[in-house]
């Protein structure tokens, strides 16, 4: 009987109707009847449902107040975690601490909403040919990718899923941004509604005022973001007083005329500003990459100078962390860290041995030298590796003791290549496979099995390249951990002289 006297997401107020009074609720007076009535306090309990993170996120996602709650969207899900657009990936996005997950919905032959960002099943997929080509049971047959896909990227157990499997996962969870529907908004439409879950999908769309008019007028409780940039940013007049429940604001230079604080700020009084922060070009470089050197480059500045209180990012944790504590990217305690274009002093043949004489990056490598140097989207790393190549670093150890190699890289490929370690005139390690990260801009730390022993004060360390061997990867930086610390160890040989284990323990 109380199931009954509860709302329903559709019989909700339209979330874009402007502010009125408010209507009581039935599952409150439910609740109130049975006070009144005497009941146990645990059956008042029992009567209403417990609220949920999706409860919480929708309610969030409303608030249009100045101190409104910062919010997180993970980036075709976790995709570091499992491939981009999968279930795997959605649940991982909102077990990590993402409000809202972004989805790219496509539709198939048979005109089925189900998530796949490119029109084509190629670089995601064991399969090929177009979305829209393909029927839901020819996609059922396809296994998704590793991460962001690639040729190379290894096939995993996960599967195409439907946007009625999506929703259905989020329903308690969180809100799913369903980019790329608004061509299928009436069959994304038809999901929501049948799966329950109408306040936990979002559409979004640059398209005419009037034909968002329409849909929002002929689909009640739907939620909608409006995508912005110098190019439509005339659309804010016309919404009038019905404007969306967000802004995504894209801009590539910070004089663009949606970047202009003052113009941010307006639209932060009628609603959320979203500043996706994945790309350079997304934000004029205020990245992820540039967050994780130091924050007050990347999601500092658009929170404080853009006014941003959505933010769409390639890395949840890490904004995660930087919300609750300011910080992100740091390096772990007691750990030594070296940026990978920090290489030591002295020159070719000195400091370092490059194939080529110039820096064949886009990077800012140092003048007259020719080590490559590579900026990806805030990431500055070495780039261009090849065999027979080297590269020599200087650190200062405060702590003696073991210290295990580790080296954040990237790469499309698989065998990426492998590196060297050696300390100063030492001999070199065995070689260390680098994995695959399926793109040259997806990096991830990956350790070694090489140990090193090292007394307090400076040393040198040499990262060599095989002579001959294949080598397509970028390094970021390496990082020497303590062996004191608890470390996940990718698959790799150990040095010859390398320090048995420490002792389990404390």
């Amino acid at each position: 009987m109380l199931t009954a006297m509860i709302q329903r997401p559709q019989d909700l107020p339209h979330p874009h109707a402007r502010p009125g009074p408010r209507r009581p609720v039935a599952a409150l007076t439910a609740v109130c009847a049975l006070v009144v009535l005497g009941a146990a306090p645990d059956a008042v309990a029992r009567a209403v449902p417990q609220e949920s993170a999706a409860d919480r996120a929708y309610r969030d996602f409303l608030d249009r107040g100045a101190d409104a709650k910062v919010m997180t969207v993970a980036h075709r899900g976790q995709w570091r975690e499992a491939p981009e657009n999968s279930l795997a990936a959605v649940r991982a996005a909102f077990a990590d601490g993402a409000e809202l997950v972004e989805v790219d919905v496509r539709l198939t032959k048979d005109r089925v909403p189900v998530l796949m960002h490119d029109a084509t099943v190629d670089r995601t997929t064991d399969g090929k040919g177009r979305v829209a080509d393909l029927t839901l049971a020819e996609l059922g047959r396809l296994r998704l990718r590793k991460g962001l896909g690639g040729a190379q990227a290894p096939l995993t157990g996960q599967r195409v899923p439907t946007l009625a499997d999506v929703m259905r996962v989020a329903k308690r969870r969180g809100l799913v941004n369903l980019d790329k529907a608004w061509d299928a908004r009436e069959e994304a439409w038809r999901v929501l509604t049948a799966t329950g879950t109408v306040r936990n999908g979002l559409f979004k769309s640059a398209a005419p005022v009037d034909e968002v008019r329409a849909f929002l007028a002929g689909h009640r409780g739907a939620l909608y973001a409006h995508t912005l940039d110098d190019d439509n940013r005339g659309a804010v007049e016309e919404f009038g007083p019905d404007q969306p429940l967000a802004y995504e604001v894209g801009f590539d230079k910070t004089d663009d005329a949606v970047a202009d604080p003052a113009f941010l700020g307006r639209l932060r009084s009628t609603g959320r500003v979203w500043i996706n922060s994945m790309e350079d070009d997304l934000a004029a470089g205020h990245t992820d990459e540039a967050s994780l050197i130091d924050p007050a480059r990347g999601w500092g500045a658009l929170l404080r100078t853009y006014r941003a209180n959505v933010i769409q990012t390639d890395d949840v944790e890490a904004l995660e962390e930087y919300l609750a504590t300011g910080r992100a990217g740091a390096v772990p305690r007691g750990a030594v860290r070296v940026q990978g274009e920090a290489y030591a002093e002295g020159g070719e043949g000195v400091a370092y041995h490059d194939t080529d004489a110039d820096n064949r990056g886009d990077g800012p490598g140092r003048p007259g030298e020719g080590v490559d140097v590579c900026d990806h989207d805030g990431a500055i790393a070495v780039c261009w590796m090849r065999g027979s190549e080297w590269l020599t670093y200087q650190v200062d150890v405060a702590r003696p003791g073991r210290y295990t190699v580790a080296a954040r890289v990237s790469s499309p490929y698989s065998p990426a290549g492998s590196y060297r370690i050696a300390l100063g005139r030492g001999a070199p390690s065995g070689p260390v496979a680098v994995g695959i990260t399926t793109a040259h801009r997806a990096y991830e730390l990956q350790r070694s099995r090489v140990t090193l022993r090292l007394p307090r004060g400076r040393h040198t360390l040499r990262l060599s390249l095989d002579e001959g061997a294949f080598q397509n990867w970028n390094l970021d930086y390496l990082q020497l951990e303590p062996r004191w610390r608890p470390v996940r160890r990718a698959d790799g040989p150990s040095v010859a002289d390398a320090s048995p284990a420490p002792p389990k323990g404390p």
